[in-house]
């Protein structure tokens, strides 16, 4: 299994994944995929393994109290002022 594929741009922006590709990922038609623009590059991807991506970047975050902290520290120098 190699990981690089080499693939032309057809018409109207196209582009066939090649069938070992399709059938180890279990690609058929019809499959939503994410294109993501990296600085690295492109990167193209299921939903699944976007999301997937996602919780691993986020896993150990709590955004949640980051923002509240913030708020209160906003609220804080409202008040104080």
């Amino acid at each position: 299994m190699s990981g690089t594929h080499t693939v032309t741009m057809g018409d109207r922006g196209r582009l066939v994944v090649p069938a070992a590709v399709r059938e180890r990922s279990g690609l058929a038609e019809g499959t939503r995929l994410v294109l993501l623009e990296t600085p690295a590059g492109i990167v193209l991807m299921t939903q699944a393994q976007a999301r997937d991506r996602v919780r691993r970047e986020l896993q150990g975050l709590d955004l949640v109290g980051d923002l509240l902290a913030e708020r209160r520290r906003e609220a804080a120098g409202e008040d104080a002022a």
